[in-house]
Protein backbone atom coordinates (compact mmCIF):
# COMPACT_ATOMS: atom_id res chain seq x y z
CA UNK A 1 0.00 0.00 0.00
CA UNK A 2 1.44 3.17 -1.02
CA UNK A 3 0.49 6.66 0.94
CA UNK A 4 0.16 9.78 -1.38
CA UNK A 5 -0.17 13.45 -0.12
CA UNK A 6 -1.49 16.02 -1.84
CA UNK A 7 -0.68 20.30 -1.98
CA UNK A 8 -1.67 23.31 -3.74
CA UNK A 9 0.64 25.59 -5.55
CA UNK A 10 0.48 28.55 -7.49
CA UNK A 11 1.81 29.14 -11.12
CA UNK A 12 1.99 32.40 -13.16
CA UNK A 13 2.83 32.85 -16.69
CA UNK A 14 2.45 35.43 -19.09
CA UNK A 15 1.46 33.28 -22.22
CA UNK A 16 -1.29 31.50 -20.86
CA UNK A 17 -2.52 28.79 -18.49
CA UNK A 18 -1.03 25.75 -19.61
CA UNK A 19 2.89 27.38 -19.57
CA UNK A 20 1.70 28.46 -15.72
CA UNK A 21 0.69 24.48 -14.93
CA UNK A 22 4.34 23.58 -16.87
CA UNK A 23 6.31 25.91 -14.89
CA UNK A 24 4.72 25.18 -11.79
CA UNK A 25 5.23 21.94 -12.04
CA UNK A 26 8.65 22.07 -13.25
CA UNK A 27 9.58 24.27 -10.44
CA UNK A 28 7.57 22.07 -7.40
CA UNK A 29 9.65 19.02 -9.43
CA UNK A 30 12.55 20.29 -8.12
CA UNK A 31 12.29 19.91 -4.66
CA UNK A 32 9.65 17.09 -4.70
CA UNK A 33 10.32 13.90 -5.84
CA UNK A 34 7.87 11.51 -7.33
CA UNK A 35 5.08 13.84 -8.35
CA UNK A 36 1.91 11.58 -9.93
CA UNK A 37 -0.61 14.06 -11.13
CA UNK A 38 -1.36 17.66 -10.66
CA UNK A 39 -5.47 18.76 -10.68
CA UNK A 40 -5.99 22.33 -12.19
CA UNK A 41 -8.42 23.55 -9.05
CA UNK A 42 -8.20 27.43 -10.22
CA UNK A 43 -7.56 29.60 -13.25
CA UNK A 44 -7.52 33.24 -12.91
CA UNK A 45 -5.12 36.54 -14.48
CA UNK A 46 -4.11 39.78 -13.43
CA UNK A 47 -5.22 42.88 -15.60
CA UNK A 48 -3.01 46.22 -15.18
CA UNK A 49 -5.02 49.14 -17.74
CA UNK A 50 -7.56 46.79 -19.12
CA UNK A 51 -5.05 44.49 -20.38
CA UNK A 52 -4.25 40.76 -19.29
CA UNK A 53 -0.75 40.71 -17.63
CA UNK A 54 -0.25 37.35 -15.90
CA UNK A 55 -2.22 33.53 -16.36
CA UNK A 56 -2.60 31.89 -13.14
CA UNK A 57 -3.12 28.77 -12.14
CA UNK A 58 -3.91 27.00 -8.36
CA UNK A 59 -2.42 23.34 -8.76
CA UNK A 60 -3.36 20.21 -6.63
CA UNK A 61 -0.36 17.89 -6.66
CA UNK A 62 -0.16 14.73 -5.36
CA UNK A 63 3.24 12.28 -4.53
CA UNK A 64 4.03 9.31 -2.74
CA UNK A 65 5.37 9.39 0.76
CA UNK A 66 8.35 7.28 1.51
Amino acid sequence: MSVMKVIEIMGCSSTGWEDATKKAVATASKSIKGIKSAWVKDQSVTIKNGVVKEFRVTLKLTFAVK
